[in-house]
């Protein structure tokens, strides 16, 4: 007997409540999908545009989105080709654009959908296939492309598409490219206008993967040959987990097949097991097995999210968050590989690494949330160049690298990392705070009144700074600590006389308060996380 569904939501959540048994509702999805031409609120965030499938992200949607960059793209707005990196629209015709998509549901049928519109006007297209973002990236520089259209949510549940745009840097489409793809989009759903699919013509296909290898080999960052000796001559295992998205082959074309290197979750799955397919703590128990279980000297485990852009550590002993792989990496670039520079990361990232720059005597920027904010460190023409560039959240490139974040680069770093100082990473991690001090990271939230997202909330959170100005003394469990300083990049950061903060500052995408906290000891984690949640509750009863 067919069910009947009144939507994709109402099926979506069908299929997730048993991935196993509803998995061949999908092809309600892909219908509706294709019918659905209610119009959507476009919004680019921190990493494109994301919605569900047959809900936001249909067929109509997306031609109409594809259709806005085509019309920003024909405008020859100044500011806007300026971000881009090119002259005018004819530019972008001749020096084309790259379009790929994850192994998510209908990810083909949708890049079909926007190759064919930019092949009517007159665009050079490149197909790209099934890839990940930091292929993008590297491949927009070694083909000399235009820009590239990247259909993917990154990490998102299974019932998301995306679509993230880059520029001709190969970085995160910026808010002047952005805000007018919106702009066009949005007075375009107003219209309630019903776009015509274009059907591909010749296609040009490209193996990005292949560009990526050429390109991690030219630029030199990563020493190659020790990555590769270390895996054949020293007793290790490195099992990475691959989350059935797009991750998957890469690591075997760049290094070759090894024994020592074990491969979870390849097999196709557009449902991800059930899970939401991210590098979080409880995705990483398979990995941690096999390392636990293993007798070799050196342990290595990764997760990656499917588009390649995020991912988390564990060497049998730990799991490393980036909180922490971000402030060894400063340490190692720095210290055994001789790179000069500064260090960029964004606000809410642990200060275990400022404790390392300090007594290296290495500039520490912080930046707003969004891995589009390191762009202006990691420009060759920048004046303060980073040595590595990282996010809380995950997410990491380094000189000489991509300007997008790159889960692949992240693993290639550990294994350098491990292969040159003969520790694995919880160990070399140990000696650091040894030398460098303890910090203790963590985050969590509230959620709040969807009536509050937006200006309201900013209004409501903006009294934190105006109480707690520097000098201001909070107990903090029973302690008192002074505000040492005050950050507002980003939502407020108080900064303690101890080295321990919070941080508060309103989610863009959802009706929430996210809380960033580090304390000095573990068990000191409980109070400053009290002490975030007391302040907003009172500055939201305001």
């Amino acid at each position: 007997m067919t069910r009947e569904f009144e939507n994709a939501a109402s099926c979506w959540k069908a299929i997730i409540s048993d991935t196993y048994k509803n998995r061949g509702l999908l092809s309600h999805i892909e219908k509706f999908a294709r019918e659905n031409t209610s119009p959507a609120k476009i919004m680019f965030g921190t990493s494109g545009w994301r919605g569900e499938i047959g809900t936001d992200f249909t067929f109509n949607n997306l031609r109409i989105v594809t259709s806005a960059i085509i019309k920003m793209f024909k405008s020859n707005d100044r500011t806007v080709m300026q971000a881009m990196g090119v002259s005018d629209f004819d530019e972008i015709k001749r020096r084309g654009v790259i379009v790929g998509h994850d192994n998510r549901f209908l990810g083909q049928d949708f890049a079909a959908e926007v190759i064919g519109l930019l092949q009517k006007e007159g665009i050079m297209t490149w197909n790209a296939g099934e890839a990940i973002t930091p292929e993008f990236s590297a491949g927009i520089e070694m083909l000399n492309a235009a820009c590239s259209i990247n259909l993917t949510p990154s990490h998102n549940p299974a019932n998301y598409a995306g679509f993230k745009f880059n520029p001709s840097d190969g970085g995160p489409a910026g808010s002047e490219i952005t805000t007018k793809i919106e702009e066009i989009a949005n007075r375009m759903m107003t219209e309630s206008i019903l776009l015509k699919p274009a059907m591909p013509g010749n296609i040009q296909n490209v193996d990005l993967t292949s560009l990526y290898i050429k390109y991690i080999t030219d630029r030199k960052t990563l020493d190659m040959g020790k990555i590769k000796d270390f895996i054949n001559k020293e007793d290790c295992i490195i099992c990475i987990d691959n989350v059935h998205g797009a991750t998957r082959g890469r690591i075997q074309r760049i290094l070759g097949e090894s024994s020592k290197i074990k491969y979870l979750r390849t097999e196709d799955d557009f449902l991800f097991g059930g899970i939401a397919p991210e590098p979080s703590s409880k995705n990483m128990e398979g990995i941690e097995k096999i390392l636990k279980e293993s007798k070799s000297r050196f342990k290595l485990g990764a997760i990656m999210d499917p588009d390649g852009d995020r991912i988390r550590y564990a060497d049998g002993n730990m799991q490393i968050p980036m909180n922490y792989f971000g402030a060894l990496s400063l340490h190692f670039l720095h210290v055994y590989k001789g790179i000069q520079g500064a260090v960029a990361k964004s606000v809410g990232t642990s200060n275990f690494v400022n404790a390392i720059a300090e007594k290296l005597g290495i500039p520490v920027n912080e930046t707003k949330v969004g891995f589009k904010n390191f762009r202006h460190y990691m420009l060759k023409t920048s004046a303060e160049r980073a040595i590595v560039v990282f996010e809380e959240s995950d997410g990491i490139s380094a000189y000489n690298h991509t300007l997008e974040k790159d889960a692949i680069f992240g693993l290639l770093l550990a294994m350098e990392m491990v292969a040159v100082t003969g520790k694995n990473l919880s160990e070399y991690l140990k000696d650091l705070m040894d030398e460098f001090g303890y910090y203790y990271p963590d985050r969590s939230g509230i959620a709040v009144d969807r009536s509050f997202i937006g200006e309201p909330l900013l209004r409501k959170l903006a009294v934190i700074k105006e109480k707690y100005k520097k000098g201001t003394i909070i107990n903090i469990g029973g302690s008192d600590r002074t505000v040492k300083d005050v950050i507002t990049v980003d939502g407020t950061k108080l900064v303690f006389d101890d080295g321990s903060w919070l941080m508060i500052r309103p989610s863009g995408t959802e009706p929430k308060v996210r809380f960033y906290i580090e304390s000095r000891t573990e068990q000191g984690k409980k109070a400053v996380f009290e002490t975030a949640e007391k302040m907003t509750r009172e500055a939201l009863e305001r």
